[in-house]
């Protein structure tokens, strides 16, 4: 299984975010720290908030800090979200499955069930697990 890069973005900041809690952090000092793509950040930040994960103010002191504490937070439930428009394989997709083999396919229910294990095991560890705090922090 891979992730997609919005997905890995949104682990990285949840676990930088996790390393200074009480911090506010805008899309631009993240992308200047992890290395990425302002814009896509500022993406990635938004979905979080979407998913209640983060909570962002606007204005002169503002940005985005976790909306709980770390223990709180399920790996399996943040890669979930992040992954929720990402069909595993072609036939997941809703209303765009060509698949020839879908009406009598065996493997879907496999696949189903290798994906919900994998989110099941992610959701073993928390935030609080995966903590990131830069050298000299």
């Amino acid at each position: 299984m891979r992730l997609t890069s919005f997905t890995d973005f949104g682990l990285r900041v949840l676990m930088r975010m996790a390393g200074d809690p009480a911090r506010a952090f805008t899309a631009a000092d993240l992308a200047a720290e992890l290395r990425v793509s302002r814009n896509h950040l500022a993406k990635v930040i938004s979905a979080l908030a979407a998913a209640n994960l983060l909570e962002t103010r606007r204005g002169g002191g503002g940005g985005a800090m976790l909306a709980r504490p770390p223990e709180d937070i399920r790996l399996g439930d943040v890669v979930a979200v992040l992954e929720a428009d990402q069909a595993l394989v072609e036939c997941f997709a809703t209303g765009s499955n060509a698949c020839t083999l879908s009406p009598k396919c065996r493997l879907k229910s496999r696949l189903a069930h290798a994906e919900a294990a994998f989110v099941a095991d992610l959701n073993r560890s928390t935030l609080a697990d995966c903590v990131y705090r830069p050298e000299g922090a």
